[in-house]
């Protein structure tokens, strides 16, 4: 359990900052599985020449051995002939000033069922197909595909394609072919892309907030405005009674003249 661990932990760290690492571990074929008795190359590649890099591993027998002594040595690649149990295990390039490369982990089973999967971590948007394969050469198989334990689902040709992978398809794949067995867990990594969240009631309510709160400063600095601006006033009313006109004061001035006249005949 701790050794499972310590390379879980090694490759997660290997896929976040191998893209700054000079140098990457490859192998040939590209697989985390293989069958027993299978022939593996490692190669330590750069963008000048492999010089300068050796290539090391952690397994059940030792750890930090070099090719010459689980290996041969083919130009700049180590050859494994023939792949045995005690090969699994975690394999880097070390150059001699001690920079390290990426970390791969690989694993040698006698179970008759192994899942294919790209043994380095992938891009975020590429396709990814896993190949459920058997020890003995067969075709189109049916085969039931699993992640982190959950079924994903069966395909009748024993692949399984993910399509545009992002962070959300880390994970351990398996695969069970029925009547033949079921593979080893096989570690799946993805780099770069964002990542991607739902966001919560809080987040929605406050992003409205933002967006709206220009168009409400607006709406408040307006009717601030127009309930500043002075009303129009209605014209003044003159309190004093306007002169009388000419019919009213022809009437008074008969009535003098009347009164004046009833006077002196008395």
């Amino acid at each position: 359990m701790g050794q499972t661990c310590e390379v879980k932990l090694l490759l997660l760290i290997s896929s976040l900052c191998c893209s700054t690492n000079q140098a990457v571990v490859t192998l040939s074929p590209s697989s985390s599985q293989f069958f027993r008795g299978t022939s593996v190359s490692f190669s330590c590649e750069d963008d000048h020449s492999s010089a300068g890099w050796t290539l090391r591993r952690n397994t059940i027998t030792g750890n930090r051995k070099e090719c010459e002594d689980w290996g041969r040595q083919v130009a700049s690649s180590c050859v494994i002939e023939a792949l045995v149990s005690s090969d699994s295990g975690v394999y880097w390039c070390e150059s001699t000033e001690g920079g390290a490369s990426n970390y791969v982990n690989i694993t040698v089973t006698d179970a008759p069922v192994i899942l294919q999967s790209p043994v380095l971590p992938v891009e975020a948007g590429e396709n990814v197909t896993l190949l459920c394969k058997t020890k003995t050469p067969s075709f189109n198989l049916s085969a039931d595909f699993y992640k982190d334990g959950t079924f994903v689902r069966t395909t009748p040709t024993g692949h399984m394609t993910i399509h545009l992978v992002s962070k959300s398809d880390e994970g351990a794949y398996k695969c069970d072919i029925r009547g033949r067995g079921e593979s080893p867990p096989a570690w799946l990594f993805v780099t770069g892309g964002a990542v991607l969240f739902e966001p919560s009631l809080t987040m929605l309510v406050i992003i409205l907030i933002v967006v709206s709160s220009p168009y409400v400063v607006s709406t408040l600095l307006l009717v601030s405005i127009v309930r500043q601006r002075p009303t129009e006033k209605a014209p003044p009313v003159s309190l004093t009674t306007p002169p009388p006109g000419e019919d009213e004061e022809g009437l008074e001035y008969e009535d003098v003249v009347a009164d004046v006249t009833t006077e002196h005949r008395f």
